[in-house]
């Protein structure tokens, strides 16, 4: 008997059906069988079939002597001849990863469940990329007994993520329905329906193919026949669970398919014509009016207008709204405002409120206009469009300026105002030769702040073919792209790339610039400068620059730069990182000065100075003892020993900074001890600076609006995953939106977005060029484990700790040198609900915690007397002077 059976069924799918049958043939599992179950092809799939058996004595082949006109059936097949206990189904179109079945029926076994289901991930055949379904489903590994404990797993409503318990299918008499399309929904309902315990584990066990021939039933969403079957399935799924007792299900199964199934033919609907539309919307209108409104008003508040606007009948408008729900999320022609209430459209009722979305809310930077190409022609050479441009939240000032922004090029235009309360601007331009997405951008003449908004564009309209680009629709939701011709501009970029990537290798850089050090002397008179690898111009870098120009030193000074980084003084030399002339620089450079560390490879040019600033100094776990460098591998430690074997002097914020930097780094040569150059701006601002009421402008700050700080610090295990941003935001907005304000400064190597529906209430700051400007305009700062607490402690403000993962970041993350609860300045908060009760008691907590504070200040703060870069300056140049 083998350990497991994967049923692969097939349809006239000769060509894909052997990539299936490998995909399991390769399995880590070996002791297995395949049965395929052929549902009466017609093309060359038997002679396919008979091939993959003669193989490999694995595999079986079914075959139904009639077509059955769904998938069910053949799944019904593959259960009945199925000789293992446990069994698995796989679309002849798909693939199981290679570990599939092995761990699956690892987790079946270790938990005696039911069933096991796993992640299952789209494969685009475009790109090879892969998408996962639901992550957020598939996120904990984990026992679910029975599924009125996670009712939200509904929306796993697939048959082919899951390795099956051959008893649980027959004993229980579990088939698929053979006379209905997506029988998936069905049989899973039955399924959650009988299961009184199965598990989830959280890596992919399915490959999805999602290839440009959308063939499958699943994607033919274009057939409003396909729209009746999932409508039929959607009702036979709900009386099934009736019929088991479970009515009170129901309503989570309804959900499903207000949010997943409706929303497969929502997303392209502007795309539709209208009669397509009428009919589609008086299909599935019978099923919506069963659902009761409790049901509905849990949807997202677009998706709910969407719902309203189909019972209504209201087709035209159904379009204009359902081209909100992707891509650019096109704000409303109109809104209404009642009551401290928002509502799409002209007329108020309750299936309308988007107040969720706060788009009346917004910041000017970030609010919402619509602007609509009513026309769009050419006359072979330019484009010329006309605009309809609507204001549905009353965003615009009563003095503005407005342009056409065309990537980097601006075309100043003149909206005028028209009948129906919109505005109405002609325009006619020339495409840039670049790719770009056509945008339209008012200026604030009050304050010289900036909204600009793609163009929508009717998703039917026919590309405009120039010499050099393509003008035409871009996505579902129908906004106007400019596309530089595809094939001769690729083809020399290509060339391009291949001749700079074979010339401009690390390698070939490396040994240039060991070449230049032995046969060029460094120049003492040239200073190379860093910050934060080039990102920024900022830290203490910054301030020791600042300092020497102050004195005018006779030292030219080069900054290194990022690419696509300008937050730099005009009149400031810079040389990108990474580039030849960086390399050159670096080897000619008689001083290197930096926060975080030149590239590990190049050794120092003899008699070379390097000022090694740091970056900041805290509680986690630096050097050798940091993850990246603990473990006992000899070539990244000895890299970072090398590395710092490069550095003639150290800035030391603090006694306590010396203690732990200097033994888990090796360093031991010269240290200076005079305080932090980026924190003498702290230690000087009797108040909020100019740089500090710039911020509130800039981030648009309401007056009277308190500001809170949140500088999270990133997680080793989950660089650029947002996972750092671990604060409910949406919960805290909810409570303290009326009196706060969130700065959010993320983690450099952190990637977070905050959505939309947030920034009435959070101003992303992570590229916001000086975080001592931040730290002074705010209140109170909100951090975990960041560094960003010593520096804060110089202004004297509230400081609170959001450490819900403190166990899991001392003992298996990062690791730290101190216990944080026991020092800590201020409250440490493990849920929002606490954060949220410290904040509107903070002036009170903030007293109780003066000793601890003051104690926190005298560890990390005792040296900064607003001096450090003058002193530093004085003796590290004094040579070069």
């Amino acid at each position: 008997m083998p350990d497991c059976t994967v049923v692969v069924i097939t349809y006239n799918d000769a060509a894909r059906l052997p990539r299936a049958v490998r995909s399991v043939l390769g399995q880590s599992l070996r002791d297995l069988e395949v049965i395929i179950a052929d549902d009466a092809s017609t093309d060359g799939t038997p002679e396919v079939a008979r091939r993959l058996v003669a193989s490999d004595p694995r595999v079986r082949y079914l075959r139904r002597q009639v077509n059955s006109g769904g998938c069910g059936a053949p799944r019904n097949d593959g259960i009945d001849a199925a000789r293992s206990p446990y069994v698995m189904f796989l679309d002849s179109d798909d693939e199981l990863p290679r570990h599939a079945c092995k761990s699956l029926l690892a987790e079946i076994e270790r938990t005696g469940a039911e069933f096991v289901a796993g992640q299952i991930s789209r494969l685009h055949e475009s790109n090879g990329r892969l998408y996962p379904y639901y992550p957020s489903l598939f996120a904990r590994r984990r026992v679910v007994e029975g599924i009125r404990q996670e009712p939200e797993l509904f929306l796993d409503s697939f048959s082919t993520n899951k390795l099956y318990d051959v008893r649980l299918l027959r004993d229980r008499v579990l088939r698929f329905p053979e006379d209905v399309h997506y029988e998936d929904h069905v049989f899973a309902a039955e399924l959650y329906a009988v299961t009184r315990r199965f598990a989830i584990v959280p890596w992919t066990v399915y490959h999805w193919h999602r290839s440009t021939a959308n063939d499958s039933i699943s994607l033919s969403i274009a057939d409003l026949e396909n729209v009746r079957q999932r409508v039929i399935a959607a009702r036979l799924s709900d009386d099934i669970l009736r019929e088991h007792g479970a009515a009170d299900l129901v309503p989570h199964r309804q959900y499903r398919f207000l949010r997943q199934d409706l929303r497969v033919y929502l997303n392209p609907l502007p795309a539709r014509d209208l009669v397509w539309v009428k009919e589609f919307a008086s299909i599935v209108r019978p099923y919506l009016e069963e659902i009761p409104g409790e049901v509905l008003d849990r949807l997202d508040p677009l998706d709910r207008v969407c719902s309203q606007l189909i019972l209504d009948d209201r087709i035209e408008d159904l379009r204009v709204a359902a081209g909100s729900l992707t891509g650019p999320r096109a704000a409303p022609r109109t809104a209404v405002q009642r009551g401290g209430r928002t509502y799409w459209g002209s007329t108020p009722s309750p299936g309308m409120d988007i107040t969720r979305l706060r788009l009346a809310e917004l910041p000017f930077s970030a609010s919402r206009l619509r602007h609509e190409v009513i026309d769009l022609s050419s006359d072979g050479r330019r484009v010329r469009m006309t605009v309809r441009t609507y204001d549905p939240f009353g965003a615009l000032p009563p003095e503005w300026m407005a342009f056409l922004q065309l990537g980097r090029l601006r075309v100043p235009i003149e909206p005028q105002p028209s009948a129906e309360g919109a505005y109405v601007t002609r325009v006619e331009f020339t495409p840039p030769a670049a790719r770009c997405e056509p945008r339209i951008g008012f200026t604030r003449l009050s304050d010289g702040l900036t909204t600009t908004d793609r163009l929508i564009v009717d998703p039917r309209t026919e590309p405009i073919e120039l010499r050099g680009c393509t003008v035409g629709v871009e996505g579902y939701a129908a906004y106007l792209c400019v596309r530089p011709d595809s094939i001769t501009r690729a083809v020399l970029r290509r060339v391009k790339q291949k001749v700079i990537k074979r010339i401009s290798t690390p390698r070939t850089k490396l040994l240039a610039y060991k070449l230049l050090v032995r046969v060029l002397p460094p120049r003492k008179n040239l200073a190379l400068f860093e910050s934060d690898v080039g990102k920024n111009y900022s830290g203490s870098p910054r301030a020791i620059y600042e300092e020497m120009r102050r004195r005018r030193l006779p030292i030219e000074a080069v900054w290194s730069v990022a690419r696509g980084r300008g937050n730099f003084p005009a009149d400031a030399k810079l040389v990108r990182r990474g580039s030849w002339r960086y390399v050159y620089t670096m080897a000619r450079a008689g001083i290197w000065v930096d926060s975080h560390g030149f590239p590990l490879d190049y050794p120092k040019p003899r008699g070379t100075r390097y000022l090694q600033t740091w970056h900041g100094q805290g509680i986690k776990s630096i050097g050798f003892d940091a993850p990246d460098l603990r473990g006992d591998f000899d070539g990244p430690r000895a890299r970072w020993r090398a590395a710092v074997a490069r550095w003639d002097a150290l800035v030391a914020p603090s006694a306590e900074f010396s203690r732990l930097f200097l033994p888990s780094n090796g360093y031991a040569g010269k240290v200076y001890r005079c305080g932090t150059p980026r924190c003498d701006a702290l230690v000087k601002a009797g108040g909020r600076s100019d740089g500090a009421l710039e911020v509130l402008r800039r981030l648009e700050v309401p007056p009277g609006k308190r500001v809170l700080l949140y500088a999270p610090t990133y997680r080793d295990r989950a660089k650029g995953s947002g996972r750092s941003v671990r604060v409910d935001l949406e919960l805290l907005a909810e409570e303290l939106a009326d009196e706060w304000v969130v700065l959010l400064r993320t983690h450099p190597v952190e990637r977070y977005r905050p959505p939309e529906r947030l920034r009435h209430f959070v101003r992303p700051a992570g590229s916001y060029p000086e975080i001592n400007d931040l730290m002074l305009a705010s209140d109170a700062l909100l951090t975990d484990y960041s560094s960003v607490m010593c520096d804060y402690a110089l202004t004297g403000k509230p400081m609170v700790f959001f450490i819900d993962d403190w166990d899991e970041y001392r003992l298996s993350e990062r690791g730290v040198y101190h216990d944080l609860p026991s020092i800590a300045p201020g409250p440490c908060v493990t849920t929002t609900e606490e954060l949220a009760e410290v904040l509107r008691r903070l002036p009170a907590v903030h007293e109780s915690y003066a000793e601890r504070y003051a104690a926190f200040r005298r560890m990390w703060c005792a040296e900064e007397r607003g001096d450090a870069a003058a002193r530093i300056v004085s003796d590290f140049f004094e040579e070069a002077r």
